[in-house]
């Protein structure tokens, strides 16, 4: 007998141990069908989770968030950069969840403000750097690197990357027309 094979007294055999392997495969597979079969929305719902529970984010849907927190703009209030014309931290008591992402808010008013019209006050190119959207990459910001233009908000990482984009229009041309490329590649 080679050096190896030999199994003690009890142990299964090779045999065994492989059909074990492959139903444990085929097992599986039939679970994610299963799960892939459920009703409802295919990307998106609320199907088999708690009640009160958000909508799962559908596949499509991407902000840029902080990963540690969970929240948009490192809990800055969106709506409070055009009221305020600076970057205000939100309060939890007064929070929503759009896109997947729980967004924070000074004031019930602001909140609702944003629930009715999200398009008007979520940033442009989901939350990241416009500068960068115009090179073509997505990168992440400092929410209190922001412009506003037009009735976009913008946001960046660096103040030079705010201050170049603010100069050169081209870039805000190139940003857009170069976002949906950019999107594409992100991780959702």
């Amino acid at each position: 007998m080679k050096a190896g094979t030999r199994r003690g007294r009890g142990a299964p055999s090779l045999d065994v141990a492989h059909h074990a392997g492959r139903l444990a495969r085929k097992a599986g597979a039939l679970a994610l069908l299963a799960v892939m079969a459920l009703p409802g929305k295919a990307d998106a719902g609320t199907a088999g989770l708690p009640s009160g529970l958000p909508e799962l984010p559908s596949l499509t849907e991407s902000v840029q968030h902080d990963v540690q927190s969970g929240l948009a703009l490192h809990g800055y209030d969106p709506v409070a950069y055009r009221l305020e014309g600076q970057a205000v931290a939100g309060d939890r008591a007064y929070e929503i969840v759009y896109q997947g992402v729980v967004w924070r808010f000074v004031s019930a008013a602001n909140r609702a403000a944003f629930r009715d019209a999200p398009e008007i006050y979520a940033p442009a190119f989901a939350g990241f750097d416009a500068s960068a959207v115009a090179q073509g990459r997505a990168v992440d910001t400092d929410p209190q690197q922001f412009a506003i233009i037009g009735s976009r908000l913008f946001l960046f990482r660096t103040a030079e990357n705010r201050k170049r984009f603010v100069a050169d229009s081209t870039l805000l041309q190139k940003a857009d027309g170069r976002w949906a490329s950019v999107s594409q590649t992100l991780t959702r």
